[in-house]
């Protein structure tokens, strides 16, 4: 009993902090994966705002051929004699009506990948809290108590903020498919 904590009462802090670390970190990553592969799609690729259109390296553009309202995505297409053309072609693109890019319009959390991940991270904050619960009905005594309940608050606030922040973009996501325009 260091510092008048039972060992059970540390361990369950312990492991709870770790869960809540692991939690953090797998969004983090799983941000990073996703935004590593949009920029592997667009390497080289230079997103002009003013003119809504993207420029290939080769200098051609690449304009607003289609949008997919239910998905929330944009895909730009450059002109198929323009690319077929072009000398970087082999390297760019294998297709005769030229070369396709898709931009979505959603932000990481309103996209399947990020609510999975999101959903995980709850689910790890949930068992964080239930070992945490579980811990503070085995014990009575002040230190104890008063260690377990405050790794339970940072938990809960924080798993309270994720779950609120998953539900409020699935239904946002939901809401907006109805053909609404996409934002810019």
């Amino acid at each position: 009993m260091p510092g008048g904590l039972h060992t059970e009462a540390l361990l369950a802090a312990g492991y709870a902090t770790f869960l809540l670390a692991a939690a953090t970190g797998l969004e983090l990553v799983a941000r990073y994966a996703l935004r590593r592969a949009e920029q592997y799609e667009t390497a080289g690729f230079t997103y002009r705002d003013d003119l809504d259109l993207w420029e290939c390296p080769a200098g051609a553009h690449l304009h607003r051929h289609a949008v997919d309202h239910a998905r929330r995505i944009v895909r730009y297409r450059a002109w198929p004699d323009v690319c077929n053309a072009c000398r970087l072609r082999p390297d760019c693109t294998d297709s005769p009506h030229g070369r396709e890019l898709e931009h979505r319009q959603e932000s990481w959390l309103e996209s399947e990948i990020g609510r999975f991940h999101r959903g995980l991270s709850v689910a790890l904050l949930l068992l964080a809290g239930v070992i945490l619960l579980i811990a503070m009905a085995r014990h009575d005594d002040p230190a104890d108590l008063v260690l377990l309940g405050s790794v339970l608050a940072t938990v809960g606030a924080l798993g309270s903020r994720a779950l609120a922040a998953l539900r409020d973009r699935s239904l946002g996501a939901r809401v907006t498919r109805g053909g609404a325009g996409l934002p810019r």
